[in-house]
């Protein structure tokens, strides 16, 4: 759809919550897609392209959601949210951690939904967010708001999800110093417990992605302050 529609393709083997889902969202202008399998995810991607996945944790056929979203993110960055009856903090970062943007616990409301929604799309830097063209560039190094495909002087940078939310967020904001706390509430979901050493495990391999480059150093350490992203 148009940039003022996203699409949504929701995942979920249950057709009554892809109905009731769907309704919700198209009365506030989304354009929906419903799959009930992997394998009908995986050609509807290919066939549509979707803006976001809103993606069960529980799937029959052998690979449950947070497999797929797994293997979606090694060739894809395609913002997810994983709907899960689980609500335990380790389930939540385990879905965090397999690539997905944000997740939400069933049941949830209407307007929880839309609102995940519009944020994650918004952090994700997606089409229907973000201007076609937008790019932010600083001393060779891209990042294209409308694709999340980085590049440093034309080579493409491997980057997971968190490390792309960083990147993201520090390039916005370029010699500003941010505590680790900050980038927790800033970057990462919200109702969610992060360590503040996990913000040091995805820097440093943001920094690791980096290295080829030549641009690790683009990522600083501040004693005793935090972290802030230099061209310098």
């Amino acid at each position: 759809m148009g940039a003022d529609h996203p699409t949504i393709l929701i995942v979920d083997d249950e057709a009554p919550i892809r109905e009731m889902v769907d309704f919700t969202l198209s009365a506030d202008g989304f354009g929906c897609v419903g799959a009930g399998t992997i394998a009908e995810a995986r050609t509807l991607i290919a066939e549509i392209s979707p803006d976001l996945l809103l993606l069960d944790w529980m799937l029959p056929g052998g690979q449950s959601g947070l497999d797929f979203a797994k293997a979606l993110r090694a060739g894809s960055q395609i913002p997810i949210i994983m709907l899960t009856a689980r609500a335990d903090n380790v389930d939540k970062v385990a879905a965090l951690d397999a690539g997905a943007d944000d997740f939400i616990s069933k049941p949830f409301s209407p307007s929880e939904l839309k609102a995940r929604i519009r944020a994650v799309l918004r952090r994700s830097g997606s089409p229907a967010q973000a201007k076609s063209g937008d790019v932010i560039e600083i001393d060779g190094l891209c990042l294209p708001e409308s694709t999340r495909r980085v590049n440093a002087d034309g080579v493409l940078v491997d980057l997971g999800p968190t490390e792309f939310r960083l990147l993201h967020f520090l390039m916005h904001h370029p010699e500003r110093v941010y505590s680790r706390g900050e980038l927790i509430g800033y970057v990462w979901p919200p109702n969610v417990y992060v360590e503040e050493r996990t913000v040091d495990v995805h820097i440093r391999n943001l920094r690791l992605a980096l290295e080829p480059s030549g641009r690790r150093g683009m990522i600083q350490t501040v004693r005793s302050a935090g972290y802030r992203f230099s061209g310098h």
